[in-house]
């Protein structure tokens, strides 16, 4: 439909010709870009493509190191080494050393192969819907700002050191609620109800005593989630200033956690 003088036209129309409007390319078109490496990449995951990246990158290099304790038999991240590559440690400690990237690269780094895959698989599954619904910038902050909130709420409650990517996940599902929360539609709310029951498993699971779950660092991260989501809003053409400075805060999230993840990498380098 033409956007100046609302007549039928083709898909194939790039001039409206009833009144000579020019037109732009069609929604679905803007929303759903080509594929990446000829469909090896979807476009709608590409963020979470970049992150598991980096999380699995983490992980083979700090596995690596496990040959220098002695420990090459095993996927499990010998605690020392999570220490060195940027492990979450207690407040006290935090503010002694000044070393509050550790709030950030703590969520790039996993203790062991099942710990990587879970988070992994959860995290393919919710960044994708969270990024067709806010957009690339929004779900960079939303990733970034809930592992901050979620690794700063477990330093206040536990000495112990603590990895791992659900404090963003717990975010990102925290953001899906708001994103009910704030909706009028009725398949949004329904599908709020879903996240919730997903938020109240992951808790409830980590109350289980066989497994060492950092429960503090989900429940931050929820909070920080669905705080900044409701904060944000979903995407919109009627305020484009709103929309650039979630861009550029998309683009300093980003920036910030390269610069942590840099900044272990040096560290580790200086550290042999």
């Amino acid at each position: 439909m033409c956007p100046g003088c609302r007549a039928f036209i083709t898909t194939s129309d790039r001039v409206c010709p009833y009144c000579q409007a020019e037109v732009g390319p069609r929604a679905v078109d803007v929303r759903n870009p080509g594929e990446i490496l000829g469909g090896l990449i979807p476009q709608a995951n590409l963020t979470a493509v970049i992150i598991l990246t980096l999380n699995f990158g983490l992980y083979v290099a700090s596995m690596a190191g496990n040959v220098k304790f002695e420990r090459p038999a095993t996927a499990d991240i010998h605690p020392n080494l999570l220490l060195l590559f940027g492990a979450k440690v207690d407040w006290a400690a935090l503010q002694a050393s000044g070393q509050w990237w550790r709030l950030i690269t703590a969520g790039f780094l996993h203790g062991g192969l099942f710990h990587i895959f879970m988070n992994s698989w959860a995290l393919w599954d919710l960044a994708g819907v969270v990024e067709e619904y806010f957009g690339t910038a929004r779900l960079v902050v939303f990733y970034v700002f809930s592992t901050v909130c979620g690794f700063a709420l477990s330093a206040l409650w536990s000495a112990s050191i603590s990895v791992g990517a659900s404090a963003a996940i717990m975010g990102l599902i925290g953001a899906m609620i708001a994103l009910g929360t704030r909706s009028g539609s009725a398949m949004v709310r329904e599908m709020r109800g879903f996240f919730v029951r997903w938020a109240i498993y992951s808790i409830m699971f980590g109350l289980l005593p066989m497994f060492p779950i950092d429960n503090a660092a989900h429940i931050g991260g929820l909070a920080g989630g669905y705080g900044i989501a409701m904060l944000a809003g979903e995407p919109s053409l009627r305020n484009p200033g709103r929309e650039r400075l979630w861009r550029m805060l998309g683009g300093v999230s980003a920036a910030i956690a390269l610069a942590c993840l840099l900044l272990v990498i040096l560290r580790v380098f200086s550290a042999r």
